[in-house]
């Protein structure tokens, strides 16, 4: 009969033991509770709107930024075509600058090569002279290679070709859209100096067949070349 009533004693005890830490743990979170510091429904409303405030700014930024990444693509957008235009004017312009001087509409200026055509040494009364004479055909040859290797401006003794010059003998002298001139001819032209001395110095070439018709023939390098716009231009 004791060792029941000493057995129910132990499991009170530990019952007793059990809730009294279950009363302890439960006032000391009823005390933290109380000493947190409460929130006003004034505040709490006030921090609501802030947020929702913040909320309505990012959506704003978002927007924005769209915006502004679609201006930027319209602004590259832009700055292409007007490059691909500026690009066209400036071919255009470029074109007809070199329409103007390929006609002969204005000056130009450069580098190049200068022929000197000249009359054959002969004896009087020895063989025809007219074999030892520099003739209009003779400054064809030259003239129309050059334009063929390249040459973007021809003149005879200063006179300026156009693509449809003509040039024909009259007597002593050859006539060039008009004009008189007299030998030694001085052919010029504005190119690549290589380009248009390897045409004219090939064998068998232009200079050979006027070498051999009796012509003194004189090639040079020239810097520096002037020619005035076509007379009547």
């Amino acid at each position: 009969m004791k060792k029941k009533r000493k057995g129910s004693h132990v499991v009170f005890s530990f019952v007793f033991l059990v809730l009294g830490f279950i009363i302890a743990f439960a006032y000391q979170i009823a005390r933290e509770d109380k000493e947190k510091p409460k929130i006003s429904d004034s505040q709490f409303e006030r921090d609501l709107a802030l947020r929702n405030e913040l909320i309505a700014q990012e959506e704003k930024n978002n927007q924005l930024e769209q915006q502004l990444k679609k201006a930027q693509t319209k602004l590259v957008s832009y700055e292409k075509k007007l490059s691909n235009e500026a690009k066209t004017f400036s071919d255009l312009a470029n074109e007809a600058t070199d329409y103007r001087m390929y006609v002969g509409k204005i000056p130009v200026k450069g580098s190049g090569i200068s022929v000197t055509l000249e009359d054959g040494d002969y004896i009087a009364n020895k063989e025809n002279a007219n074999n030892y004479l520099v003739h209009e055909h003779h400054v064809l040859q030259v003239v129309n290679e050059l334009y063929v290797s390249g040459a973007e401006a021809v003149s005879i003794n200063g006179q300026r070709l156009s693509h449809h010059s003509y040039i024909v003998c009259n007597g002593p002298v050859i006539e060039i859209d008009g004009y008189q001139h007299p030998a030694p001819f001085v052919i010029t032209a504005i190119g690549n100096y290589d380009a248009l001395a390897s045409a004219l110095n090939i064998a068998g070439g232009v200079k050979d067949l006027l070498v051999n018709e009796n012509v003194k023939f004189t090639l040079e390098k020239k810097t520096g070349i002037r020619m005035n716009a076509l007379i009547g231009g």
